[in-house]
């Protein structure tokens, strides 16, 4: 499923009809990168309106913006099934001011993509032989208002931008669409808040080796229209010249596009418009850009740990280093994963443990599954009723999420289950007495097995699980290095560098002795925030029983088992990633151990 999201609320000020417009313009320039299997028709909107009603006028602007949005997206053929509204945001204080919130909707845009390794991104790939393509999808002169710019100017401004005729939006979503298909592209981002040169530099960004050279003038020849409007549009960068001429001929649309420029060695955006040149630093401006990001996270975690992220997001970069050997191919992997309508009689059986609040079970299940385990769902009821006994279960997964929302602490009340209910108690101990099992605990279910002692007899060995130093969720992808270590998951990954979400806000390891005494199985790659996203004692992220048979982890590696789901990974043509072994380390052990 492909989602984005879209508003304009600076041009709903200016003109509501417009606003409601240009918001779900904005989502569908989002969402176009990745290739839609029922074209624009599957499309669906969910609309979340948020109006300060019942002061003068407001309604009446209400509603000729639900009407402009109704009348658009019929044209478009595509259906808003869904949304929600907020029609009370005006705050009243008491020495008599009174705050209207600006009538603004929120579109968020969903539909089924039939290639999720196509989406293109947003990143500026190094090849100096592409060139950026600039396509218009407004078709109506270039205005400032309600722009990024006027905002920062203190003004509003009167004419925003426009959208000519439907169909001259759709022409131009279709064109973009079938170069996605056709793989012809390298990057591409949409054109909104902040014009075409916020686009470039964010492009930029994130690719520190190159910079950007680029000719405006075709775009408008006044410099500040051409840099800072913001009609909907696309930057794209061709990877295959021919390929997207043959595009843009059968589509009959060679007046789309306007070519702009191409990328350079040099770190700078240089831009030409008329007469004129400019010169942007880019990562002089990614730091400006940074800053305000280092303000808002200066309200939440402190002055203290704003200031470390903002020090350190340019030194603490995602490494990959690849276990010895290592192929992430197809012709490699598809003997080795799980097929559907695989025929094989008897596979191990593993069991994912859910409470309530647990939210990672399915991306668990999935990863167990294709590495070759036949997988049980059991819940927390299960065990207290005494309708599971874990007895032909050899492996278990503790996933993670918010088992009764946290409210008494990170997996408190879900090892309370365990402690208080002699079934699920009983059920738990058979289970580790057993030499041919193993259990994974992951995030949540990671709390779980720290609080209940599961990894450490010795209970002076025996680590807590501490709120986040930066006392806030902290949702990042970053780098784990696998230490040399004896697990039955992780040890054949041992020395392995390789990129992983997390997503907690109690994940500091807190450990009593020191880290030689713990059989530590992952490591956050950097000491700093927020790369250590936590203040872990010794950047532990994950560590194992003496054994190396049960594992406690913060980290999501169910979530990156594949390329696509990872924030970055080498485009190397892999088809898995190296996390895919620590499951199937798990299923080759198991069945050696049942033989």
């Amino acid at each position: 499923i492909a989602t984005s999201i879209g508003h304009a609320p600076g041009i709903g000020l200016i003109d509501p009809s417009l606003g409601s417009v240009m918001s779900v313009a904005e989502a569908l320039t989002n969402l176009v990168f990745a290739h839609i299997e029922g074209g624009v028709p599957s499309i669906s909107l969910s609309a979340n309106w948020m109006w300060p009603c019942r002061q003068q006028g407001e309604d009446a602007r209400l509603y000729q913006a639900v009407q402009a949005m109704s009348d658009w997206v019929c044209a478009l053929g595509i259906n808003i099934p869904t949304g929600k509204d907020s029609l009370s945001m005006t705050q009243k204080y008491h020495d008599g001011r009174t705050v209207l919130s600006p009538g603004t909707v929120i579109i968020s845009a969903m539909a089924e993509t039939d290639d999720i390794t196509g989406v293109v991104e947003p990143v500026l790939q190094t090849d100096y032989d592409s060139k950026l393509v600039y396509i218009d999808m407004s078709g109506a002169e270039r205005r400032l208002g309600g722009s990024a710019l006027a905002q920062v100017l203190g003004k509003v401004g009167d004419k925003a931008p426009e959208i000519v005729t439907v169909d001259y939006f759709l022409q131009k979503f279709v064109l973009v669409q079938e170069l996605v298909k056709r793989k012809v592209l390298h990057a591409g981002h949409d054109i909104s808040a902040g014009g075409i040169l916020t686009t470039l530099l964010e492009m930029a960004y994130a690719n520190t080796e190159n910079g950007i050279t680029v000719d405006l003038t075709k775009v408008s020849n006044d410099a500040v229209l051409a840099l800072f409007s913001e009609n909907p549009g696309v930057v794209l960068q061709v990877k295959d010249w021919e390929g997207f001429l043959e595009v843009v001929r059968e589509l009959k649309a060679e007046d789309a596009y306007i070519e702009i420029g191409t990328i350079q060695k040099e770190r700078k955006l240089d831009v030409k418009v008329g007469g004129e040149s400019y010169a942007f630093d880019i990562d002089a401006l990614r730091d400006e850009w940074f800053a305000t990001s280092a303000k808002l996270d200066a309200l939440q975690s402190g002055t203290a740990k704003s200031t470390e992220r903002l020090a350190n997001f340019k030194k603490q970069p995602i490494r990959y280093v690849l276990p010895k050997g290592w192929d992430g191919s197809l012709e490699t992997w598809k003997q080795t994963l799980r097929q559907p309508g695989d025929k094989v009689q008897s596979r191990p059986c593993a069991a994912i443990i859910r409470e309530k609040g647990v939210n990672g079970d399915r991306e668990m299940a999935y990863s167990l599954y294709v590495s070759g385990f036949d997988v049980k769902d059991v819940h927390m009821t299960d065990l207290v009723s005494g309708r599971e006994t874990l007895e032909d279960v050899n492996m278990i997964v503790f996933c993670g999420g918010f088992s009764n929302s946290d409210v008494l602490g990170s997996a408190k009340g879900w090892a309370g289950a365990f402690l208080y209910n002699p079934k699920a108690k009983e059920a738990l101990e058979k289970f580790y007495a057993r030499e041919d099992t193993l259990s994974l605990g992951v995030c949540n279910g990671c709390q779980l097995v720290i609080e209940l002692g599961l990894l450490h007899k010795d209970v002076s060995l025996r680590p807590k699980m501490l709120h986040n130093d930066s006392h806030k969720f902290e949702s990042n992808f970053l780098t784990l290095t696998v230490p040399q270590n004896d697990s039955v998951m992780f040890g054949n990954l041992s020395g392995s560098q390789l990129g992983i979400w997390v997503a907690h806000g109690e994940g500091k390891f807190s450990i009593p002795q020191s880290e030689g005494r713990y059989n530590v199985v992952a490591k956050y790659l950097y000491s700093g925030y927020p790369a250590n996203p936590n203040g872990s004692d010794a950047d532990i992220a994950g560590m194992a029983s003496a054994d190396g048979r049960h594992v406690a982890i913060m980290p999501h590696l169910e979530r990156a088992i594949f390329p696509w789901q990872c924030g970055f990974y080498p485009k190397n043509g892999d088809v898995v990633t190296p996390w895919i072994k620590a499951f199937i380390n798990a299923r080759k052990w198991v069945e050696n151990k049942t033989k």
